[in-house]
């Protein structure tokens, strides 16, 4: 049991260490060496829990670029609520726990998918999997507010949640671009000011 658990203990620190260094860096010119600067394991540790550089990429991909998106995104749009409000606050979430290296660094999904995706189909494969996880959820929330009555009814969920992650990618890349926290504020408002025009409009009682 206790070799297990720190198996499991040496996996995640070499994964946590190997997304900051793919985020910071991109995946071709991340560095087996620097990221294992950043951990107390060895080489040898590294190969046993992934025998390639690619497959530690996949690994990444798959479990904490996609844990970030479930903490963030996935699970709190499962919530029984307004969809808007919890878009909203998973925006503010996402900004006030990795703002900073948004700006600096972008967003990481997005920096994968515009180095590798074109040229790896395994990576094009997993990142595409967790945008789809990301739409749909998004689609899913805004139908269950239609249903309700708190999202107009003349959307098309699925075609507004992909609508969101592209704007959503779109703010994070040019505030990366900028280094512009003005600019991730600015584009994020205009966003929000569109969420805001997807809820229904209370009509007045007739007289």
């Amino acid at each position: 049991m206790l070799k297990q658990r720190n198996a499991d203990q040496s996996r995640h620190e070499l994964l946590e260490a190997a997304s900051k260094e793919i985020h910071q860096f991109g995946f071709h010119a991340a560095s087996i060496s620097r990221i294992l600067e950043n951990t107390s394991l060895t080489r040898g540790a590294l190969y046993h829990h992934f025998p390639s550089k690619l497959e530690l990429g996949y690994a990444v991909i798959d479990e904490l670029f996609g844990g970030y998106l479930r903490q963030l995104w996935l699970e709190p749009l499962l919530k029984i609520g307004d969809p808007i409000e919890i878009i909203e606050n998973s925006l503010n979430d996402t900004y006030a726990i990795h703002g900073q290296e948004l700006i600096s660094y972008g967003c990481p999904l997005n920096n994968l998918s515009q180095e590798m995706s074109a040229i790896d189909e395994g990576f094009r494969e997993r990142i595409n999997a967790q945008y789809e996880k990301w739409q749909d959820a998004l689609s899913l929330a805004l139908q269950g507010g239609q249903e309700t009555g708190t999202v107009r009814k003349d959307i098309n969920a699925a075609e507004v949640a992909i609508f969101i992650v592209a704007s959503i990618e779109g703010c994070i890349g040019l505030a990366k671009n900028n280094k512009s926290q003005a600019t991730l504020d600015s584009c994020t408002r205009i966003l929000l000011d569109y969420l805001y025009g997807l809820r229904v409009v209370p009509q007045a009682g007739r007289s």
